[in-house]
């Protein structure tokens, strides 16, 4: 039981990290993004070939930081003239690109096979030791991201990013540049993201093309939107009762008599539900943004 509830918490702070990264670009600036598991999935290959070729963990992690820090960049540049539900859409075109690319590319990505036999995080410890230390880097990342966040929130550049997202020809008349705020928040969401993704990969010591489904975007969108966008410590919440619900349905399959190859359909059932629930009766989040002050 005790491996199944480390287990939980840390898959449910993966998430949040990818939660982070995405309400820094639609919680504080607005921006729509529905391909935002590209930068997860361009983060988690670059860790995985990375660690294949023999280099560093930390080394691995950085350079799933500068890819899809890129990837970022490249994002905001190319919707630079597109209004935000055009961009949105374009996102989520790119993500499928680079997801049929990994598919296809065998010699980089392992194609539909992906990329396995990953080297543990901690390899000279073993069972619920090594579990408990991989939680516990995942706790200083989810710490260290969130207070990062925050600190943007309440200085200037987050300030200049709520303006944006509220009023941008007034953002404009106050001399911000929109599209250089645009990259620099396309840029900061990437980094929590490809941090979760080089995590993910080396959690389960493996990486393949079902890691940047849309789906994937979807989920994380849910988590926000059950946290609180805008709000750091929603978004955590959010990723946990996520999890709790995702982590519940197997539960429910033998309760209920349910085949397993109608599990995953009851898990997007029940998410969908919750955030039914929410949108109706709490439409701000679990936590709400307060005006005012960042969290």
């Amino acid at each position: 039981m005790s491996s199944f509830v480390i287990h939980l918490v840390t898959i449910a702070g993966i998430y949040a990290l990818m939660g982070l990264g995405l309400n820094l670009q639609a919680g504080y600036a607005g921006l729509v993004n529905f391909g935002f598991v590209a930068y997860v999935g361009v983060g988690a290959y670059a860790a995985a070939i990375a660690a294949n070729a023999g280099l560093p963990v930390m080394l691995g992690v950085v350079l799933a930081i500068v890819c899809a820090s890129l990837l970022g960049f490249v994002m905001a540049r190319l919707g630079r003239n597109l209004a935000s539900d055009y961009w949105g859409i374009a996102t989520l075109a790119l993500a499928e690109i680079l997801r049929t690319v990994a598919l296809n590319e065998g010699w980089l990505t392992g194609g539909a096979q992906g990329i396995g036999g990953i080297g543990a995080l901690f390899p000279h410890l073993d069972g619920i030791a090594s579990d408990l230390a991989f939680l516990g880097v995942v706790a200083v990342a989810v710490a260290l991201c969130y207070v990062a966040s925050r600190r943007l929130a309440d200085g200037r550049f987050g300030r200049a990013l709520k303006l944006m997202r509220e009023q941008p020809l007034l953002a404009t008349c106050f001399g911000y540049e929109l599209i250089a705020l645009k990259t620099q928040a396309s840029i900061a969401a990437a980094v929590p993201a490809a941090l979760a993704g080089a995590l993910l990969t080396y959690y389960i010591s493996f990486v393949g093309p079902d890691s940047m489904l849309s789906s994937e975007t979807f989920l994380i969108w849910t988590i926000v939107m059950i946290g609180g966008i805008g709000n750091g410590l929603g978004v955590i919440c959010g990723a946990l009762v996520v999890q709790i619900v995702y982590s519940s349905v197997p539960f429910l399959k033998d309760a209920l008599g349910i085949g397993s190859d109608m599990a995953g359909a009851v898990r997007l059932g029940a998410v969908g539900l919750l955030l039914l629930a929410c949108l109706i009766w709490r439409p701000h989040g679990l936590l709400p943004e307060r005006i005012g002050g960042a969290q």
